[in-house]
Protein backbone atom coordinates (compact mmCIF):
# COMPACT_ATOMS: atom_id res chain seq x y z
CA UNK A 1 0.00 0.00 0.00
CA UNK A 2 1.24 3.56 -0.65
CA UNK A 3 2.54 5.38 2.43
CA UNK A 4 0.07 7.57 4.32
CA UNK A 5 1.05 11.21 4.81
CA UNK A 6 1.60 12.20 8.43
CA UNK A 7 -1.33 14.62 8.48
CA UNK A 8 -3.62 11.92 7.09
CA UNK A 9 -2.83 9.21 9.65
CA UNK A 10 -5.58 10.00 12.15
CA UNK A 11 -8.29 10.74 9.55
CA UNK A 12 -7.34 7.48 7.80
CA UNK A 13 -7.57 5.53 11.07
CA UNK A 14 -10.95 7.07 11.90
CA UNK A 15 -12.26 6.31 8.42
CA UNK A 16 -11.10 2.69 8.50
CA UNK A 17 -12.42 2.20 12.04
CA UNK A 18 -15.85 3.42 10.96
CA UNK A 19 -15.86 0.90 8.09
CA UNK A 20 -15.61 -1.96 10.62
CA UNK A 21 -18.32 -0.47 12.88
CA UNK A 22 -15.97 1.10 15.41
CA UNK A 23 -16.53 4.62 16.72
CA UNK A 24 -13.83 7.30 16.83
CA UNK A 25 -13.81 10.32 19.14
CA UNK A 26 -11.41 13.20 19.76
CA UNK A 27 -10.90 14.93 23.11
CA UNK A 28 -9.09 18.26 23.20
CA UNK A 29 -9.63 18.80 26.91
CA UNK A 30 -10.35 16.78 30.03
CA UNK A 31 -13.92 18.07 29.98
CA UNK A 32 -14.35 16.80 26.42
CA UNK A 33 -12.88 13.43 27.38
CA UNK A 34 -15.23 13.14 30.35
CA UNK A 35 -18.14 14.08 28.08
CA UNK A 36 -17.28 11.28 25.64
CA UNK A 37 -16.95 8.78 28.48
CA UNK A 38 -20.27 9.80 30.07
CA UNK A 39 -21.98 9.43 26.71
CA UNK A 40 -20.46 5.99 26.10
CA UNK A 41 -20.94 4.72 29.65
CA UNK A 42 -24.45 6.10 29.79
CA UNK A 43 -25.56 3.03 27.86
CA UNK A 44 -24.46 0.76 30.70
CA UNK A 45 -25.16 0.33 34.39
CA UNK A 46 -22.55 -2.40 34.90
CA UNK A 47 -19.02 -2.37 36.26
CA UNK A 48 -15.92 -1.03 34.54
CA UNK A 49 -12.50 -2.69 34.37
CA UNK A 50 -9.25 -0.85 33.59
CA UNK A 51 -5.97 -2.10 32.21
CA UNK A 52 -2.75 -0.89 33.84
CA UNK A 53 -1.87 1.49 30.98
CA UNK A 54 -0.09 4.53 32.51
CA UNK A 55 -2.18 6.99 30.47
CA UNK A 56 -5.34 5.95 32.32
CA UNK A 57 -3.76 6.59 35.72
CA UNK A 58 -2.32 9.91 34.54
CA UNK A 59 -5.81 11.07 33.54
CA UNK A 60 -7.32 9.96 36.87
CA UNK A 61 -10.17 8.19 35.10
CA UNK A 62 -10.81 5.53 37.73
CA UNK A 63 -11.38 8.16 40.42
CA UNK A 64 -13.75 10.08 38.14
CA UNK A 65 -15.78 7.00 37.31
CA UNK A 66 -16.09 6.07 40.96
CA UNK A 67 -17.34 9.59 41.62
CA UNK A 68 -19.98 8.97 38.93
CA UNK A 69 -21.15 5.91 40.87
CA UNK A 70 -19.46 3.26 38.73
CA UNK A 71 -17.90 0.11 40.16
CA UNK A 72 -14.28 0.11 39.00
CA UNK A 73 -11.61 -2.60 39.03
CA UNK A 74 -8.01 -2.04 37.92
CA UNK A 75 -5.37 -4.58 36.86
CA UNK A 76 -3.11 -5.47 38.62
CA UNK A 77 -4.62 -3.99 41.81
CA UNK A 78 -7.38 -6.60 41.60
CA UNK A 79 -5.49 -9.09 39.45
CA UNK A 80 -6.12 -12.22 41.41
CA UNK A 81 -5.13 -14.33 44.35
CA UNK A 82 -8.48 -13.74 46.00
CA UNK A 83 -10.30 -16.69 47.47
CA UNK A 84 -14.10 -16.99 47.16
CA UNK A 85 -14.30 -15.59 50.70
CA UNK A 86 -12.13 -12.56 49.85
CA UNK A 87 -14.01 -11.73 46.69
CA UNK A 88 -13.87 -12.12 42.90
CA UNK A 89 -10.61 -12.14 40.95
CA UNK A 90 -9.91 -9.63 38.19
CA UNK A 91 -10.85 -12.31 35.66
CA UNK A 92 -14.27 -12.65 37.29
CA UNK A 93 -14.67 -8.89 37.38
CA UNK A 94 -13.70 -8.53 33.71
CA UNK A 95 -16.26 -11.07 32.53
CA UNK A 96 -18.94 -9.52 34.75
CA UNK A 97 -18.15 -5.94 33.67
CA UNK A 98 -20.05 -4.03 31.02
CA UNK A 99 -17.12 -1.82 29.97
CA UNK A 100 -13.36 -2.32 29.58
CA UNK A 101 -11.10 0.75 29.32
CA UNK A 102 -7.54 0.43 28.03
CA UNK A 103 -4.79 2.36 26.35
CA UNK A 104 -2.94 1.06 23.31
CA UNK A 105 0.64 0.44 22.26
CA UNK A 106 -0.03 1.59 18.70
CA UNK A 107 -2.78 2.60 16.31
CA UNK A 108 -2.56 1.06 12.83
CA UNK A 109 -4.06 3.63 10.47
CA UNK A 110 -4.20 1.58 7.26
CA UNK A 111 -6.73 -0.89 8.71
CA UNK A 112 -8.34 0.98 11.64
CA UNK A 113 -6.67 -1.36 14.13
CA UNK A 114 -5.84 -1.04 17.83
CA UNK A 115 -2.62 -2.79 18.88
CA UNK A 116 -2.32 -3.74 22.56
CA UNK A 117 0.38 -5.74 24.34
CA UNK A 118 0.43 -7.31 27.78
CA UNK A 119 3.67 -5.41 28.44
CA UNK A 120 1.68 -2.17 28.53
CA UNK A 121 -1.82 -3.26 29.47
CA UNK A 122 -1.20 -6.19 31.82
CA UNK A 123 -3.98 -8.74 31.40
CA UNK A 124 -5.74 -8.39 28.06
CA UNK A 125 -9.13 -9.15 29.61
CA UNK A 126 -10.16 -5.49 29.81
CA UNK A 127 -10.08 -5.31 26.00
CA UNK A 128 -11.62 -8.71 25.30
CA UNK A 129 -14.13 -9.75 27.97
CA UNK A 130 -16.59 -6.84 28.49
CA UNK A 131 -19.18 -6.18 25.76
CA UNK A 132 -17.99 -2.57 25.37
CA UNK A 133 -14.32 -1.64 24.85
CA UNK A 134 -13.00 1.93 25.08
CA UNK A 135 -9.38 2.53 24.03
CA UNK A 136 -7.51 5.80 24.58
CA UNK A 137 -4.57 6.79 22.38
CA UNK A 138 -2.15 9.67 21.68
CA UNK A 139 -1.15 11.16 18.32
CA UNK A 140 2.39 9.83 18.54
CA UNK A 141 1.07 6.26 18.76
CA UNK A 142 -0.52 6.36 15.30
CA UNK A 143 1.48 4.51 12.63
CA UNK A 144 0.69 4.03 8.97
CA UNK A 145 1.55 0.41 8.21
CA UNK A 146 1.77 -3.03 9.75
CA UNK A 147 5.49 -3.07 9.00
CA UNK A 148 5.99 0.01 11.19
CA UNK A 149 4.06 -1.61 14.03
CA UNK A 150 6.04 -4.86 13.85
CA UNK A 151 9.33 -2.95 13.84
CA UNK A 152 8.39 -1.25 17.11
CA UNK A 153 6.90 -4.16 19.03
CA UNK A 154 9.20 -5.30 21.89
CA UNK A 155 10.22 -8.60 20.30
CA UNK A 156 13.78 -9.70 21.23
CA UNK A 157 16.06 -10.87 18.42
CA UNK A 158 17.67 -13.50 20.66
CA UNK A 159 15.33 -16.49 21.19
CA UNK A 160 16.67 -16.93 24.74
CA UNK A 161 15.77 -13.40 25.81
CA UNK A 162 12.59 -13.11 27.92
CA UNK A 163 9.72 -11.32 26.15
CA UNK A 164 8.35 -8.39 28.20
CA UNK A 165 4.85 -8.66 26.74
CA UNK A 166 4.06 -12.10 25.37
CA UNK A 167 0.49 -11.33 24.34
CA UNK A 168 -0.20 -8.85 21.54
CA UNK A 169 -3.73 -8.34 20.23
CA UNK A 170 -4.76 -6.59 17.02
CA UNK A 171 -8.33 -5.31 17.38
CA UNK A 172 -10.10 -4.22 14.20
CA UNK A 173 -13.61 -3.21 15.20
CA UNK A 174 -16.14 -5.16 17.29
CA UNK A 175 -16.11 -8.95 17.43
CA UNK A 176 -18.19 -10.45 14.65
CA UNK A 177 -19.08 -13.76 13.05
CA UNK A 178 -21.24 -14.92 10.17
CA UNK A 179 -20.94 -18.65 10.85
CA UNK A 180 -24.66 -19.07 11.54
CA UNK A 181 -26.48 -19.05 8.19
CA UNK A 182 -24.17 -16.24 7.02
CA UNK A 183 -25.96 -13.77 9.29
CA UNK A 184 -23.57 -11.17 10.70
CA UNK A 185 -23.64 -11.16 14.50
CA UNK A 186 -21.53 -8.83 16.67
CA UNK A 187 -20.19 -9.50 20.14
CA UNK A 188 -20.02 -13.29 19.98
CA UNK A 189 -16.33 -13.75 20.81
CA UNK A 190 -15.54 -10.31 22.23
CA UNK A 191 -16.87 -6.75 22.52
CA UNK A 192 -19.88 -5.76 20.44
CA UNK A 193 -18.84 -2.10 20.59
CA UNK A 194 -15.37 -0.57 20.19
CA UNK A 195 -14.67 3.12 20.81
CA UNK A 196 -11.29 4.82 20.25
CA UNK A 197 -10.67 8.23 21.82
CA UNK A 198 -7.80 10.47 20.73
CA UNK A 199 -6.39 12.12 23.85
CA UNK A 200 -4.91 15.48 22.90
CA UNK A 201 -2.35 17.38 24.94
CA UNK A 202 -5.06 19.60 26.43
CA UNK A 203 -6.41 16.60 28.36
CA UNK A 204 -3.13 16.29 30.28
CA UNK A 205 -2.70 19.90 31.40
Amino acid sequence: MPPIAQEELIPKFESELAKVSGVAHRAGSLQELEGHLKSILGKSDGGVVFSRNPLLARLGLAENLRAWGKTVSIWPEDAGGASPVEGPTFRDQAFAAEVGITGVDFILAESGTLVLSSATEGAQLASLAPPLHVALYRREQVLGSLEEVLERLPVPRNPGTPVPGRAVVFITGPSRTADIEQILIRGVHGPREVHAILVEEGCLV
